[in-house]
């Protein structure tokens, strides 16, 4: 595997990441400043425009019904003493004016933004006039964020060559072996080399089949003293009518359930021959010998458990 060597970044690189990373972290920080504001602010104003409508009841602001003026006086003190505890509690939002009586002791430069409220108290139709501090007026350097960059700044400083080793060792891995049935050349091949082994319509059609079977039927067993099912058939018998039009036979159809050990031993022959040099992958596609009790063991099947669609590839299908 060799030594591993650990090599610093150049000092601009490491510099372009830090700032990038800053940026980065500061842009997120902005972000949740812009609307931290903007929930803190229609709060304020929902608080501050109940705060007047529940003292409306003690303040004199007139009556149209009873034709009678505004207090503005009484409206001048409150103003002063309402504006006075929101900027005690740090609200963003000053009252400028109650039914048109403006304040004229607070300096609202810092609150550019107007908004009106009106609400109805003892059939008297109260309007509210408050400004608000612009978003901009929170945004601030976030010293979270020049940490965060910091820490992980060192991250981006250092290379190792192991890595680079450990991706060389990946890509001389040789490929695994697939198996390859070529309908159009009547062949069965491993995917790696050039080896094919050509087998005749009857075992090539029926494996061609069993391979299909098994993938629909990972856990159906097949046992040579029951009859072929159904399904196999027909795939079988869909196999040769492919053989057919690619006019490698003008045959009738065989009898896909007569010799059938013959059938598979000329299968079996055939990959021991494709895959010599794979022993521990041919396992996946061969079709199992019968253990102790011959080729009809009650107890035996010849299909194929452990086959994936992933495992094969079909070539004139």
């Amino acid at each position: 595997m060799g030594s591993k060597r650990i090599y610093f970044k150049p000092k601009a690189f490491i510099i372009f990441n830090g700032l990038v990373l800053l940026a980065c972290f500061q842009f997120i920080a902005l972000t949740a400043q812009y609307f931290s504001h903007h929930t803190s602010l229609h709060r304020a104003l929902d608080k501050v425009e109940r705060r007047v409508s529940l003292d409306s009841a003690f303040l004199d602001v007139g009556n149209n019904t009873l034709n009678t003026p505004v207090n503005q006086f009484a409206i001048y003190r409150y103003l002063g003493k309402l504006n006075g505890t929101l900027k005690d509690e740090n609200y963003p939002v000053l009252v400028r004016g109650i039914q048109d009586i403006v304040t004229s002791n607070e300096d609202f430069t810092g609150y550019p933004l107007s908004f009106t409220a009106n609400f109805v108290n003892a059939e008297q139709v109260i309007k509210v006039e408050m400004r608000s501090k612009a978003v901009t007026s929170t945004f601030a350097f976030s010293w979270t964020a020049l940490i965060a960059s910091l820490l992980v700044t060192p991250f981006f400083a250092v290379s190792s060559k192991t890595k680079r080793k450990r991706a060389t060792l990946e890509e001389v891995i040789p490929p695994s072996p697939k198996l390859v049935i070529n309908l159009k050349d009547k062949t069965i091949s491993n995917g790696i080399d050039d080896k094919a082994i050509t087998l005749q319509n009857k075992p090539l059609c029926f494996y061609t089949a069993l391979v299909k079977y098994c993938i629909e039927h990972p856990d159906q067993p097949l046992q040579p003293h029951k009859d072929v099912p159904t399904e196999l058939l027909a795939l079988a018998n869909k196999s040769f009518g492919r053989l057919i039009e690619l006019g490698h036979t003008k045959r009738k159809r065989p009898d896909f359930n007569a010799n059938l050990d013959k059938t598979l031993s000329e299968i079996r022959a055939a990959l021991d021959d494709v895959f010599s040099g794979y022993v521990d992958e041919k396992e996946t596609y061969y079709p199992p010998r019968a253990q102790g009790e011959g080729s009809r063991s009650k107890q035996h099947s010849y299909a194929l458990p452990s086959i994936k669609d992933d495992d094969i590839e079909i070539i004139g299908n």
